[in-house]
């Protein structure tokens, strides 16, 4: 006779026996597609920067941007105050030395002109009168002491007669002394004459000598207030190309106020601003270099300014022809050289040196499909390469891309077909 067996129910305990070991089956398959934290991941290849690790000269240098200015400008400024009567040439002219620009009117200046002109004409008519009456007066006292001359050789005459005649007892004592006081007498007049005569020459000089130097120093002041009125007429001092023009026609100018600049066409050069963190380390002379059009020009620094406003300010010069076609206002990435060139091993810069700070990095292995992290130590760095100092050798393959998502993984595997 059959007997029915009652069909047994899985215990509470052989349930979770069984949900825990489907729980350890499920995250070992799991494992093998989704890594754990310090082990490796599978990523895309085309999602990263792989860059090889190469052996040459490494210099550090700072890139910073130069705007192209002319080797020499010569600013225009109003050398006298007028209103623009005319405006000769138009703004970016090429102009040689000499070249009349713009014309001034200044009536006030005219004015002062014309007055002193009068004044140094009336000063050289009075020159001319005072010469004539001093002239007219030295004749006047050369008559004078011919004149006295003739007396005093007369009474000598009439001495020496009456000398000889007293001494024979011709004549008597009395006439004898009056001819002699009579020669005295003379002889003191041509004396007094002559010295009064020397003294009037001597005062004409001095007097003609004044009233001359008086002539030429208003004929010099004259002179400059007809430099002032050529001022009026504002000519080219250099040659070159006229950068700015700012004039008008009927436009008050003031004196010292800027007419414009002129920029010399013998040259060019670069001036940019330096971060100030690089003030230290920035001389006159330090060297340089541009790329335009694939060929390198090289530079100098030829001007440190003092003033630091936005930057360190300097001026940098070509040591060779410069680059052709080069406009004022351009701008050019310069590489300013900080040290001298010395060889080394260069690992390109990338975005992984965020997350690692030159500690670490993820170098591909023989077969380029896994990266390995492995500790490295880099040393200097410039805008293109850093300087390796250990852990990497030149031929390395090196992940240079953003390690975020990655820190924590000691293997990338390289997935071609990976979105």
């Amino acid at each position: 006779m059959d007997i029915l067996i009652p069909k047994r129910k899985w215990s509470f305990v052989t349930r979770w026996w069984w949900l825990g070991a489907l729980l350890l089956v499920g995250t070992g398959v799991a494992g093998l597609y989704w890594p754990r934290p310090g082990q490796r991941l599978h990523v895309a290849a085309s999602r990263l920067t792989i860059s090889p690790v190469t052996r040459g000269n490494f210099q550090e240098f700072t890139a910073i941007d130069g705007v192209v200015q002319p080797l020499r400008t010569v600013y225009l400024d109003a050398a006298e105050a007028g209103t623009v009567q005319q405006v000769l040439v138009e703004e970016g002219a090429t102009l040689v030395v000499g070249q009349p620009l713009l014309r001034l009117a200044n009536p006030d200046l005219q004015l002062e002109m014309v007055n002193r002109e009068t004044a140094v004409y009336d000063l050289m008519n009075n020159l001319r009168n005072t010469r004539n009456q001093l002239l007219q007066n030295r004749i006047l006292r050369q008559n004078q002491l011919a004149d006295i001359d003739f007396q005093l050789a007369e009474a000598r005459r009439v001495f020496d007669t009456n000398q000889v005649l007293y001494d024979q007892k011709v004549i008597a004592r009395q006439d004898y002394l009056q001819s002699q006081n009579a020669y005295r007498y003379q002889l003191r007049r041509r004396q007094l004459t002559q010295q009064t005569l020397h003294q009037d020459s001597v005062a004409m000089q001095q007097q003609l000598g004044t009233m001359q130097e008086s002539v030429q120093r208003m004929t010099s002041n004259l002179a400059l207030m007809r430099r002032k009125m050529d001022d009026l007429l504002v000519r080219a001092p250099v040659g070159g190309r006229l950068s700015s023009l700012a004039a008008e026609v009927g436009e008050a100018k003031t004196r010292g106020q800027r007419l414009g600049q002129i920029d010399a066409l013998a040259g060019v050069k670069l001036h940019a601003a330096v971060d100030e963190f690089y003030i230290a380390r920035i001389a006159a002379g330090q060297v340089g270099e541009v790329v335009v059009d694939g060929q390198a020009y090289a530079l100098r620094v030829t001007k440190i300014f003092a003033q630091v406003a936005k930057g360190l300010q300097i001026d940098l010069a070509f040591t060779g022809t410069p680059p052709p076609g080069l406009r004022r206002g351009q701008t050019l990435l310069i590489r300013l050289a900080l040290s001298a060139k010395a060889p080394a091993v260069l690992l390109p810069k990338g975005s992984f040196y965020q997350q690692t700070v030159g500690n670490w990095a993820f170098k591909l292995g023989t077969d380029g499909t896994r990266a390995q992290r492995v500790a490295i130590r880099l040393g200097r760095q410039n805008p293109d390469y850093y300087e390796v100092l250990a852990g990497l050798q030149p031929g390395d393959q090196v992940v240079t891309s953003s390690y975020e998502g990655y820190a924590d993984q000691q293997e990338l595997v390289l997935d071609n077909d990976r979105p």
